[in-house]
């Protein structure tokens, strides 16, 4: 019963997700936009765990970049401008499979270009190291438009028909998505070894076993990942944040390449590669904390806070 109940609300989830998907490409844009918002801002007067952490993750970037404690109105309005970007977020990649190659180019700037233009000359392929700023996919998007497709990785997602679905839409975008499985180290340094581009959103550990790093004051693990397959095929590495905005245009500002010369064993120069990632990542998130998109634990006092919280 309890695995009848289970499937059920997969089944529901997937419906549900696909759904609104199609409704919110399909609506007028102004209108999509409008949905997603009014959504959005009644998510952020929740309770849940992942309201708490936005706020808190949003409170530890301001008191980063201040150097003082973010007061109660400004935590205020930019927890609001994070809960709009996000409903942009969604908006906008719902919308983004059926748009035309030429209406991106048309929205997306770039900071940076040669950098990517140099490295993907060199023919070694490009690892672009991502935090889940802004929108991604849009970056995705162009630079396939541009003649620089991108394969990703993604966590396999229950039911399959859901993953199946996301697969077919990152594809429409334009993007290469591999499942996240025993098999998609070898399928990103194929792809980097043909002289492609892989990006990988890495300022979250999924799996647990990343590399200790330094992150806005705290030390936490990021993913070993873009350092390893850098270091393994010789590809350049290159540190890069989609932003939303300005208007309804997007941002990407390439910064680089990351120094992976070897000077140790392989293990520290993995450790030195990651904590350069988490700096180049500070000081993107700093650029618009509101466009983090982390809703999620990110820090070892953020689990024991939540804890914390269960056990009262």
């Amino acid at each position: 019963m309890a695995s009848l109940r289970y499937r059920a609300r997969k089944r529901t989830a997937f419906y549900l997700y696909t759904g609104l998907a199609r409704c919110l490409r399909n609506l007028p844009e102004p209108a999509a936009r409008a949905a997603a918002a009014a959504v959005a801002l009644a998510m952020r007067r929740g309770h849940s765990m992942t309201v708490r952490m936005r706020v808190e993750h949003l409170r530890r970037v301001l008191r980063d970049t201040t150097g003082a404690e973010p007061d109660d109105r400004l935590l205020a309005a930019k927890t609001r401008e994070a809960y709009l970007a996000y409903a942009r977020y969604w908006v906008e990649g719902a919308r983004l499979p059926k748009l035309s190659k030429e209406l991106v180019d048309s929205r997306f700037a770039v900071e940076g270009r040669e950098i990517l233009d140099k490295a993907m000359a060199q023919g070694n392929g490009v690892v672009m190291a991502l935090p889940h700023v802004g929108s991604w996919e849009w970056g995705g998007s162009w630079l396939d438009s541009v003649g620089y497709p991108m394969t990703s990785v993604a966590e396999v997602l229950d039911p399959p028909e859901l993953f199946e679905w996301f697969i077919e839409q990152r594809r429409a975008m334009g993007l290469r998505i591999v499942p996240l499985d025993k098999d998609a180290s070898a399928a990103l340094i194929k792809t980097l070894r043909s002289g492609g581009l892989v990006g990988l959103l890495c300022d979250r550990d999924l799996v647990g076993s990343g590399v200790e790093v330094e992150f806005f004051g705290e030390t936490t693990t990021f993913p070993a990942g873009p350092a390893t397959l850098a270091m393994r095929t010789g590809a350049v590495l290159v540190a890069t944040a989609v932003y939303i905005g300005p208007a309804l245009g997007h941002l990407a500002v390439i910064r680089g390449p990351i120094d992976t010369t070897r000077t140790g064993s392989f293990r520290t120069d993995v450790a030195r590669i990651t904590q350069a990632i988490a700096r180049e990542f500070e000081d993107y998130i700093r650029r618009a904390p509101e466009q983090w998109h982390m809703f999620q634990p990110a820090w070892p006092s953020d689990f024991e806070a939540e804890r914390a919280r269960r056990s009262r």
